[in-house]
C-alpha cells in the first residue's frame, strides 16, 4: 500500500498530465448491456512516448481497470506495468513498469469496465418509457472532463487524437457516434457496428448514443449528409431542426472560408441530458426540449431558442472541434465565440426577429455576473480540471459574445471576418489560446488588438463611466462597477461611442486612462441629421432637442453614468421616441443596475420605467418587465406593506402594451407580437392582475374542457398556469390538481416544461413544499427538476430553503454535482435578500463545498447580500410607499 502511495504521490496535484506520452490514435470497443446498465471496453492508444519513463499517467474515474499492456512498435515487446493505480481525487490512473519504457512509439492496451451512471455525465442511461414497459438507452456527456468516466485516457483538450470507434449494442437500436458507420456485424441479438476513423480530436468531442429513434434527413449542397433523431414517432418534430442546420452548415462555411470538415452532422434529442446541447464533433446531443419543434405546442419562444442553440452548436463544430482551446482558461474562445456568431446566424436566416437587439437582453446576465466581487476573468486559471464546471457560466459564454462583440463593431464586419477565416487557417485540427486569435487580429487589421483586449479578459469586471458635459467639452472618468458600492481598481481601454442629438452625429475614441475629455463643439455646430440643426443656426430648437447618448447602441460592455442634466435630456429624448431600441434598453438597464449599486434612488427609477409605458419594442418591454420582477422581490422585504401598490403600478405600466396584444393571436402577426403578449401575460397574471386572472381562469377552465382550445394558445398558456396556481392553496386546490392532471396526460415535452416551470408558484408554502417533492420524484426526468426551481414564489422561499437543507443528501446522490446542481444553489438561495439569510447559508454549506460549486455557492451568498444592501437603501426612502401609492391610484 505505501509503495503504490508513493507512486501516486509524485503525480499527485497537478493541474494537468505530465507529457511523458502523448496520444495520436485511440481505438477503442465497448459493449454496453442496457439492461444490467453496464459496460465492458478495451482501447488501444497508439502513444508517442516523449523520454524514457517507467510511468505513464493518464486520465480515468469510476472505472475498473482489468488487463494492461504495452507494446513497442520497434520491437513489438510487450510489457506489462508492476503497478496500476488509481487516484479518485485528482481522476488519474497511473502505470508504473519495472524497465523504462523507451522514447518512441507504442501502443498502450487497457481493458476495463463500468456502470452507466445516472448524473448524466460520462456514459449514462436515460430511461425512456416503450408500451408501457420503462427501459434505457445510452448517451455520452464529456465535456469538460468526463471522457475518463467512459474509457481511459488523456482528457485534456490539447491532446488531440484520432479516434476509431467499435459499438456492440442489441440489434434493434441505433447507435451513433462522431463519425459514419463503417460497417456492421451480426451476432444473434447484437450487432458490432464499427465507426470510421475520426480527424484529429479532443476527448471531450468524442461521442456516443444508443437507442432507439426515427430520424428525418436533407444533404446540403456541399453533399454533407445531415440527420436529426427523434423520439419514435416524433420525426416530424424534427424537421425545423433539420432546417436550420442545414442553413448553418452553409452559412458558416461561406463565413469562415472553411468547409465542415466531416462527410455528415448528425443531431440527436435523448430523454435526458444535463445541458442544452453538446457540440460533439458530428454528432450534437440535444435535451429533447431543445430540439423538437412542435407547430401546435412550441411556443414563438422556444422556436426561437431551438433557431440559437442549433446555430451555437453548429458554429462549435469550427470553433471549438476544428480550432480548440489549449486548456479550460480559453474556454470562452470555444463559448463566447459560438454564441456571439449564433447570433449573426439567426439574423441572417430570421432578420425579422432583431436578435442583436434581444442579444442586450443576453449580455445582461454578463454584466450583472461581472459586477460581482466575486466574479472571474474570461481568462481564469484552471487549478484542478474539476473546477472546469464553474466557468460554462454568464462570463464565458454571455460577457465573452459581448467583448467579441463590442471588438468587432471596433474593426469593423469585413476586417473582423477575415481575420476570423484566417484564423481557423492557420489553427485548423490544432490547439489555440486567447493570444492566438489577437495576433490573427493585429495582423489583418493593423490594430493593436492584444493592448485593447487583454484589459478585458485577464481582469474581471468592466467600467462604469461617468459623463459630464461642461461647454462642448465632454469629461469622463472611468471605475470599476461593483453591485456592492465597493470602488474596485479595474482600469480598461474602453472604445467610447457617443452621439449627440441623432445618430447622424457619432464621434468613437479610446479611453486608456483613468480619466478623459472630447471636445465635441463640431457636432454642435455641425447640421448633417435630418433636422438640419446645429446650435448655431437655431440655438432654441438646437436646446430642445438636444441629448447626448453614449455608448450607441449598447455597443460596449460597460455602463454609463450621466450627470443629472443629461439624465434629464435622454428622459425626454426618449419619451420624444427619438432613441433607438437598443439605447432605450441601455439607459433602463444601466439605471437599474446604478439603483441596486447605491447609486441611483428607487424614486428616479420607477420614475423612469413610467417613461416606457407607450413602448412597443419587445426586447425594450421585456427588459422593463425583468426589471419589474427584481424590484417586487426586494421592495418585498423592504415595504411589505405596499408592496400590491407597487405591483399595481407595473400593471399600469404594462397595460397598454396587454390591451394593444390582446389574448389571442393574430394570424400573420409578427414574431417579436407573439413573444411579448406571452410575456406580458405572465407578467400581469404574477402581479395579480384581476382582469388578466379572470381571463386566464375562464380560459383555464376551457383547456380543461378541451385540450385543443382555440381559447390559449401556447404562448399565453403559461400566464394561465400562473394565474390558477397563484389561487392555488392547501384549502383550495382543484386547480393545482388539474395540471398535475394535464402534465401527467401531456405526451408532449413542451407541455410539461411550461407546467413545470410554473407548478411553484402558489402562495402557499405547504404547497410550495408538494410541488418540490413532486419535481424529485420519479415522475419527473431528472434534467428537468430546474424548470421548477425558477418558478418558486416569494411566499414559498422558506420552505424551498428547508427542502433543499432536508434533502441535502438525497440531492448529492440523485443528481450528483455536475451541470444540473448548480441551478439547486443558484435559484433557491437568490430568493432571499437578507444579510441573516446570507449568513445561514454560509454556515449550512461550512463543511460541505466542493470545487465543483465553490465559486456559485459565493456567487449566490453575494448576490443575497447585495440586495440586502438594496433593501436598507430602499427603506431610507421613506416617502416612496407614498411616492408607489399615488402612481398606483394615478393608473
Amino acid at each position: 500500500m505505501e509503495k503504490k502511495q508513493s507512486i501516486i504521490d509524485q503525480f499527485k496535484g497537478q493541474a494537468r498530465l505530465p507529457r511523458l506520452a502523448a496520444p495520436r490514435r485511440y481505438d477503442l470497443h465497448l459493449k454496453l448491456d442496457l439492461v444490467a446498465c453496464s459496460f465492458t471496453g478495451v482501447v488501444r492508444v497508439g502513444l508517442a512516448v516523449a523520454e524514457a519513463t517507467k510511468f505513464l499517467v493518464l486520465n480515468a474515474l469510476e472505472l475498473a481497470i482489468g488487463d494492461v499492456c504495452f507494446a513497442d512498435s520497434a520491437d513489438q515487446k510487450k510489457v506489462r506495468p508492476c503497478d496500476v493505480v488509481m487516484d479518485d481525487e485528482d481522476e488519474i490512473l497511473v502505470l508504473a513498469f519495472d524497465e523504462a519504457l523507451g522514447c518512441g512509439e507504442g501502443v498502450l492496451t487497457v481493458e476495463f469496465s463500468g456502470m452507466l451512471n445516472a448524473h448524466l455525465k460520462g456514459l449514462y442511461k436515460c430511461a425512456y418509457v416503450d408500451g408501457g414497459e420503462k427501459k434505457y438507452m445510452a448517451a455520452t456527456q464529456f465535456e469538460a472532463v468526463d471522457a475518463r468516466r467512459c474509457f481511459p485516457c488523456w482528457d485534456e483538450p490539447a491532446l488531440k487524437a484520432a479516434f476509431q470507434i467499435t459499438l456492440d449494442v442489441p440489434l434493434e437500436l441505433t447507435a451513433l457516434s462522431n463519425m459514419p458507420i463503417l460497417k456492421e456485424k451480426l451476432n444473434g441479438d447484437i450487432k458490432t457496428v464499427y465507426f470510421e476513423e475520426s480527424p484529429m480530436m479532443s476527448t471531450y468531442l468524442v461521442a456516443v448514443v444508443v437507442g432507439s429513434f426515427d430520424s428525418v434527413e436533407e444533404t446540403t449542397a456541399d453533399g454533407i449528409r445531415v440527420r436529426v433523431y427523434c423520439p419514435p414517432g416524433k420525426s416530424d418534430n424534427g424537421k425545423f431542426a433539420l432546417h436550420v442546420a442545414v442553413k448553418a452548415l452553409e452559412l458558416y462555411t461561406r463565413y469562415f472560408s472553411v468547409p465542415y470538415p466531416l462527410p455528415k452532422l448528425d443531431m440527436v434529442a435523448v430523454p435526458e441530458f444535463a445541458g442544452g446541447a453538446m457540440e460533439n464533433y458530428g454528432l450534437i446531443i440535444y435535451r429533447e426540449n431543445d430540439m423538437l419543434h412542435d407547430e401546435l405546442q412550441s411556443t414563438a419562444a422556444k422556436k426561437q431558442r431551438i433557431t440559437v442553440v442549433a446555430m451555437h452548436e453548429v458554429a462549435h463544430q469550427w470553433f471549438g472541434n476544428l480550432v480548440t482551446m489549449e486548456w479550460w482558461t480559453h474556454l470562452w474562445l470555444n463559448e463566447g465565440f459560438a454564441t456571439w456568431v449564433s447570433y449573426m446566424a439567426t439574423d441572417n436566416l430570421f432578420p425579422e426577429w432583431k436578435v442583436w437587439t434581444q442579444f442586450l437582453q443576453y449580455t445582461a446576465s454578463g454584466l450583472h455576473m461581472d459586477s460581482l466581487e466575486k466574479s472571474h476573468p474570461i481568462e481564469v486559471e484552471i487549478i484542478h480540471a474539476r473546477a472546469v464546471l464553474e466557468i460554462f457560466d454568464a462570463i464565458s459564454y454571455e460577457k465573452g459574445s459581448a467583448v467579441i462583440q463590442m471588438l468587432q463593431s471596433y474593426l469593423g464586419d469585413a476586417i473582423f471576418q477575415k481575420s476570423l477565416s484566417s484564423y481557423m487557417k492557420r489553427y485548423a485540427w490544432k490547439n489555440a489560446k486567447t493570444e492566438d486569435l489577437w495576433s490573427v487580429l493585429t495582423e489583418e487589421s493593423g490594430v493593436e488588438v492584444t493592448n485593447l483586449m487583454e484589459t478585458w479578459t485577464k481582469q474581471k469586471g468592466y467600467p462604469l463611466i461617468s459623463v459630464n458635459l461642461n461647454g462642448h467639452i465632454l469629461a469622463f472618468e472611468q471605475s470599476q462597477f461593483l453591485l456592492s458600492g465597493l470602488a474596485g481598481e479595474g482600469l480598461w481601454i474602453v472604445p467610447i461611442t457617443l452621439c449627440l442629438g441623432s445618430y447622424e452625429r457619432q464621434k468613437k475614441f479610446l479611453l486608456k486612462t483613468r480619466c478623459g475629455e472630447i471636445d465635441i463643439s463640431d457636432l454642435f455646430n455641425s447640421p448633417s441629421d435630418c433636422l438640419g440643426l446645429s446650435e448655431e443656426n437655431d440655438p432654441e430648437k438646437f436646446k430642445e432637442h438636444f441629448w447626448i447618448k453614449i455608448n450607441i447602441y449598447q455597443s460596449g460592455f460597460y455602463r454609463v453614468k450621466y450627470e443629472d442634466k443629461l439624465a434629464t435630456q435622454l428622459i425626454k429624448a426618449i419619451e420624444s421616441n427619438y432613441v433607438s431600441a437598443p439605447d432605450k434598453f441601455g439607459i433602463l438597464d444601466d439605471t437599474h443596475a446604478l439603483c441596486q449599486a447605491g447609486k441611483q434612488s428607487l424614486s428616479s427609477l420607477l420614475t423612469l420605467m413610467g417613461v416606457y409605458r407607450k413602448d412597443i419594442d419587445y426586447t425594450v418591454v421585456s427588459n422593463l418587465i425583468e426589471v419589474c420582477y427584481n424590484i417586487v422581490k426586494v421592495y418585498y422585504d423592504a415595504f411589505p406593506d405596499s408592496v400590491d401598490y407597487l405591483r399595481q403600478y407595473f400593471i399600469n405600466i404594462l397595460r397598454p402594451s396587454a390591451e394593444r396584444l390582446g389574448w389571442e393571436s393574430v394570424s400573420g402577426e409578427p414574431h417579436l407580437n407573439v413573444l411579448l403578449r406571452g410575456e406580458i401575460s405572465m407578467a400581469l397574471a404574477s402581479f395579480g392582475d384581476e382582469k388578466t386572472h379572470e381571463d386566464a381562469i375562464r380560459r383555464f377552465k376551457s383547456l380543461l374542457m378541451d385540450r385543443n382550445t382555440p381559447l390559449l394558445s401556447a404562448d399565453t398558456k403559461r400566464a394561465a398556469y400562473i394565474a390558477v396556481m397563484r389561487k392555488t392553496t392547501v384549502a383550495s386546490r382543484n386547480y393545482f390538481e388539474s395540471l398535475l392532471s394535464i402534465y401527467r396526460e401531456a405526451d408532449t415535452v413542451q407541455e410539461k416544461e411550461r407546467i413545470l416551470r410554473h407548478l411553484a408558484a402558489s402562495p402557499d408554502p405547504d404547497i410550495v413544499m408538494e410541488v418540490l417533492n413532486f419535481l424529485a420524484s420519479d415522475e419527473v426526468r431528472d434534467q428537468d427538476i430546474i424548470y421548477g426551481f425558477r418558478g418558486i414564489s416569494l411566499e414559498g422561499r422558506e420552505a424551498a430553503w428547508k427542502w433543499l437543507k432536508d434533502h441535502w443528501d438525497f440531492i448529492l446522490n440523485k443528481y450528483g454535482t455536475g451541470l444540473l446542481f448548480t441551478n439547486f444553489l443558484t435559484d433557491i438561495i437568490a430568493l432571499f435578500s437578507s444579510n441573516e439569510k446570507a449568513d445561514e447559508v454560509e454556515a449550512f454549506f461550512a463543511n460541505r463545498t466542493t470545487l465543483a460549486f465553490a465559486m456559485n455557492l459565493k456567487q449566490s451568498i453575494e448576490q443575497v447580500r447585495i440586495k440586502a444592501r438594496w433593501v436598507q437603501n430602499i427603506k431610507q426612502e421613506e416617502s416612496l410607499p407614498e411616492l408607489i401609492k399615488q402612481l398606483a391610484i394615478k393608473g
